[in-house]
């Protein structure tokens, strides 16, 4: 199985294939816009804006699973990130990320990630403590997939975008 085998749904509750995004490096990341890292969205879009399109995709996965910090219908979490944030990225329906819903895709990045999570400095400690593992344990974890589909890098949830533009440069090169 790879990553392209995997269907999601769109904001309109419609199947959407990942291989269409076959041949792309890819950014998956559970989000939530009344999270504490939703300023993150401003980073994230600016690495849209700079390699989007051709090579490099980045897939929004609104989760309420964390506090409810994905509160509404998907419609009013894509305009509230349009409007505060300015995001053009695909954002998909609202999913769940841990737990016997999750969906299949994100059951696929936490078995088949990497285990070795990037965080900064300042979070070395508590990554070690807490975030090692498969669950997802918070909004803004993100994974980094390379073009042939491999699952390359998973980043803690304060690991900053601007951060991950080093790993997208060399893999969209």
């Amino acid at each position: 199985m790879m990553i392209y085998d995997f269907k999601v749904k769109n904001m309109k509750n419609e199947d959407v294939s990942l291989e269409k995004y076959k041949g792309k490096v890819l950014l998956i990341v559970n989000t939530a816009p009344k999270c504490g890292f939703a300023p993150q969205y401003e980073g994230l879009e600016k690495l849209y804006e700079t390699y989007g399109g051709k090579d490099f995709e980045l897939l929004d996965f609104p989760s309420n699973q964390f506090m409810n910090q994905a509160p509404g219908t998907n419609e009013e979490i894509k305009e509230f990130c349009e409007l505060t944030y300015g995001t053009k990225f695909e954002t998909f329906s609202k999913i769940d990320v841990n737990g016997k819903d999750a969906i299949p895709l994100y059951k696929y990045l936490k078995e088949n990630g990497p285990k070795e999570l990037k965080g900064t400095e300042k979070e070395e400690g508590f990554l070690r403590n807490m975030l090692f593992g498969n669950k997802i344990k918070w909004n803004f974890t993100k994974f980094l997939v390379d073009k042939d589909g491999k699952i390359v890098k998973r980043f803690s949830p304060g690991f900053k975008p601007e951060d991950i533009e080093k790993y997208i440069k060399e893999l969209v090169a």
